[in-house]
């Protein structure tokens, strides 16, 4: 979900943490689990085990161990290995094929994926990806979610503002720039490091840019802060949409078949990067099209940017997560979606105007996903799994007197965190959605801006930082007015359970009054409703005005920026152990595991593969008959068809597969990821995972988990029949060669 607050966050030094949910922190577990041996697979999942983890797969009555694959398949471009995918996929990844991957990839917008698919700019990603952007550029009159949008001619794209795409240029490890003359151990040390990082990635970004004002620099940590990579990317910020389909297509089936399989959405959209010429781009690498698919157990490629996993947590920084992190969160989304749903139904032209569906869909997606994450770490089985790796790195610690010397406390230091985090969980997760513009009160989070702006202001603080802050207040939208009572309503609500009705904060923010009754009062009568009079208030002196907001933010900023800092400051010293132990982690295995994501470039293998659920076997394919199947047989909106499909039914090609399987490894941001065979071409686009992946969150399995992708001769079938895109199809099927339209 987009928020506008973490800048703001960031120059506050405020930890993330709460606005997104704390992480967790570490140990071992020993229960007695029976054994799960993940499902059989070709030569790329039964290779040995390195020299340093247990491979073999024990009977059901051996103990749990670890396994080859736990820590998953997202492998940076830049350590890919070789020998592995010589053998478990005849490929050999040199020079020429790393760098078509690398430059012909692209991280799409705030959050997503994307890639080049024709010489001439044409970028592929996933329609709900592109979703704001489509209503970006709708003119009066048009309903282009509704409609879809194709340009027939290239004078028809429009460029969408406030859309970007960074295209990987090259990336260099900085571990040595970020940690020398750092004193391991120190417990400032991860606060070092990330001041480090962030004045490295300034220096770095300064020389680039002399060298092409296009480019930026960004340093990410890796292995928890254990290796530095500065990744050199290139921006285009003329990107113009091409043709997208209908809402009811890309988001085909609605929540019901969200993280489901089999499926049948054409979650596909095209744009086109454009040059500061106003030519279409003419990239150096682009992925062409395999017009005649992806066959049963073939072996298939996902190059993207996962946002991120947990798979290098310790025990008991899962366990915190199964207890009090995602309950609390998924407790706050619950509430926010009941309340969108309720308005949305009530109010549907309202919604449309102000894009309330987006956000709900925002919010049932990740309700979805983290319910799944959830019954992951309710799984004894993972954890034992989890917890037979980390006694198998504590055993290689204790077995070398250096390591044991320096690192062989770690885990259970890790563990004791935990307990702090504990004590602080309540009342951090009265204010999970306090500054997040999806979840949270407009109002308060203009509120929030104010009273820090004025902070630093009377403070001295220089321009720049006062500018930043004004950036990010101007990017908090309006919305209506019944919607932001419920929210504020909701907000109190919760502050006042975490804290208690006696709490003199919560006493001196209610007085005699019901949450309902203050929530009202500022619904009526504060300016922070309209972001045109907030901006003036802010200029004027937000704090020494007589805004009924000023004494409720006045309350509740103090409540809210000491719970944060309380819970940072235990943050700071776990990403420090978190590191360390990563560092010892490396001593013992190398790199030949990769790195959790970071939404850095990385490229999954895997295999389009069946599987078993429900007593039955999902195909590694479905095609237009199932499609067609899902509009007859349900009589619900989910599943019904725009006009121009409904009567295609008798043109199309029926045959034709629509959505494929993979057991490649996604995660969020994976979402547009070019599906590509071993030539590196395309066969398809990941747009989601079923329901059986979502725990891989924190432990990759290949038992039924898998990755769903828009099959490419769907793509092209529903181009060509459906929406009669022949310029697409002819630039996608010759790779931009053919005659220009």
């Amino acid at each position: 979900m987009r928020t506008s607050v973490w800048r703001l966050v960031a120059i506050l030094g405020i930890g993330a943490v709460l606005l997104s949910g704390c992480g967790g922190s570490g140990g071992t577990v020993s229960v007695p689990v029976v054994e799960r041996p993940d499902e059989t697979e070709s030569v790329d999942d039964t290779l040995g085990a390195t020299a340093t983890e247990a491979a073999s797969v024990p009977s059901p009555s051996d103990t749990v161990r670890a396994q080859r694959f736990d820590r998953g398949r997202m492998w940076t471009v830049e350590n890919l290995p070789t020998s592995y995918f010589q053998e478990a996929h005849g490929v050999t990844p040199d020079d020429e094929w790393r760098t078509k991957a690398r430059r012909g990839a692209l991280r799409f917008g705030s959050g997503c994926s994307a890639s080049f698919v024709s010489s001439r700019g044409l970028v592929m990603t996933n329609h709900h990806c592109a979703r704001e952007h489509i209503t970006d550029v709708r003119r009066d009159g048009e309903a282009l979610l509704k409609n879809g949008f194709y340009a027939a001619a290239r004078s028809d794209e429009r460029r969408a503002p406030d859309l970007h795409v960074d295209q990987l240029v090259e990336a260099e490890n900085v571990t040595g720039t970020v940690y020398d003359g750092l004193r391991e151990g120190r417990e400032a040390g991860a606060q070092a490091r990330e001041q480090r990082v962030q004045s490295l990635q300034e220096q770095l970004t300064a020389e680039a840019s002399t060298r092409d004002s296009s480019l930026r620099v960004e340093v990410k940590a890796l292995y928890q802060g254990a290796r530095y990579t500065a990744y050199t990317y290139r921006r285009y910020e003329d990107v113009r949409l091409v043709m997208a389909p209908e809402l009811q297509l890309g988001y085909f089936g609605g929540t019901e078949d969200n993280f489901t399989y089999p499926r049948y959405a054409l979650d596909v959209a095209f744009f086109r990067v454009y040059t500061s010429e106003g030519e279409p781009l003419r990239p150096e690498h682009h992925f062409s099209w395999d017009t005649e698919g992806a066959q049963p157990n073939e072996s298939v490629f996902a190059v993207g940017h996962p946002g991120s996993t947990s798979r290098l947590d310790m025990v008991s920084q899962l366990e915190y997560q199964r207890d009090h992190a995602l309950p609390d969160r998924l407790e706050a989304l619950r509430t926010r979606g009941d309340l969108l749903e309720t308005y949305i139904r009530s109010n549907p032209d309202s919604s449309d105007r102000y894009g309330l569906r987006n956000t709900y869909f925002s919010i049932e997606n990740t309700i979805k996903g983290q319910t799944g994450q959830l019954r992951g770490l309710r799984d004894s089985y993972l954890l034992a799994r989890r917890g037979a790796a980390i006694q198998a790195l504590q055993d290689s610690i204790r077995a070398v007197d250096s390591l044991r010397q320096s690192y062989g406390t770690i885990v259970e230091r890790i563990g004791g965190l935990q307990q702090s985090k504990v004590v602080m969980a309540e009342k951090a997760g009265a204010f999970v959605t306090f500054a997040n513009l999806e979840l949270g009160s407009r109002i308060l989070v203009r509120a929030l801006h104010g009273y820090y702006y004025d902070f630093l202001r009377t403070r001295g603080a220089p321009p720049d930082r006062l500018e930043a802050i004004r950036e990010d207040a101007e990017q908090v939208t309006d919305w209506p007015a019944g919607l932001e009572k419920e929210f504020l309503v909701a907000q109190f609500e919760e502050i006042r359970s975490a804290y208690g009705a006696d709490h003199p904060t919560v006493q001196r923010l209610f007085k005699t009054r019901t949450p309902e009754e203050v929530a009202a009062r500022l619904v009526e009568k504060s300016a922070l409703m309209d972001s045109t009079r907030f901006l003036t208030l802010l200029d004027e002196g937000y704090r020494k005005s007589d805004d009924p907001s000023v004494p409720v933010i006045e309350a509740l900023a103090p409540m809210f920026l000491n719970t944060n800092r309380q819970m940072q400051d235990v943050r700071a010293s776990e990403r420090t152990l978190n590191a360390r132990l990563s560092r010892a982690r490396l001593s013992v295995y190398g790199t030949t595991f990769p790195p959790d994501a970071t939404r850095s470039l990385r490229l999954s293998d895997g295999r389009v593969r069946a599987y078993q659920y429900n007593g039955t076997t999902a195909p590694p394919f479905t095609t237009f008959y199932g499609l067609y199947d899902r509009y007859f047989s349900h009589n619900e909106e989910a599943w019904s068809l725009p006009a121009r499909w409904a009567t295609a039914v008798d043109s199309i090609d029926l045959d034709t597969p629509l959505n494929l399987v993979s057991t490649v490894d996604i995660s969020g941001g994976s979402s547009g990821s070019a599906l590509l065979n071993k030539d590196l071409e395309v066969v398809g686009v990941v747009f989601d995972s079923n329901m059986e992946a979502l725990p891989n969150e924190y432990l990759y399995r290949r038992n039924g988990a898998r990755a769903v992708a828009v099959d490419g001769r769907g793509i092209l079938e529903a181009l060509r029949t459906v929406y009669g895109a022949d310029r697409l199809v002819e630039e996608i099927t010759t790779s931009g060669e053919g005659p220009e339209g």
